[in-house]
């Protein structure tokens, strides 16, 4: 026990102790996140604009941003009793999900498609990829 003392208290443990501080603040500063982002805590109107904001940040080819819209703002636009900002919320949440599907479908024919010709395709497919892989397929 009193081994384990000293290593805790010794010089070289500062850094320790300040990276466990670290990692203690980002903990709580993580939490104190989440209450900050509750929905029922904000107004009508800061919904649809942040709604807004997550619909038009997913055509900077951010689709994750669609996927986060429609997960958190479902509820709002679909079992909320209605409010007057809640038919444009049901909007952005529709076309967020129809550009959420265009969007996996595009991505998974493009990676079907280049890796069944990757090998037939030569050069270009090198160019192509991040890694080349070795053989053929």
């Amino acid at each position: 026990m009193r081994k384990r003392m000293l290593v805790l208290f010794s010089p070289q443990s500062h850094f320790r102790l300040q990276t466990f501080r670290f990692v203690l603040n980002c903990l709580l500063i993580r939490v104190s996140n989440r209450e900050i982002m509750n929905l029922e805590r904000v107004s009508n109107e800061e919904k649809l604009n942040l709604c807004r904001k997550y619909y038009l940040g997913g055509f900077a080819f951010l689709p994750f941003l669609w996927l986060v819209n429609v997960v958190w703002f479902f509820k709002e636009a679909f079992v909320k009793p209605a409010y007057t900002e809640q038919p444009q919320i049901k909007i952005y949440v529709k076309r967020s999900a129809l550009g959420l599907i265009l969007w996996v479908a595009v991505l998974t024919t493009w990676i079907t498609i280049f890796q069944h010709f990757r090998a037939q395709w030569g050069e270009v497919a090198d160019y192509l990829s991040f890694t080349i892989p070795l053989g053929t397929p």
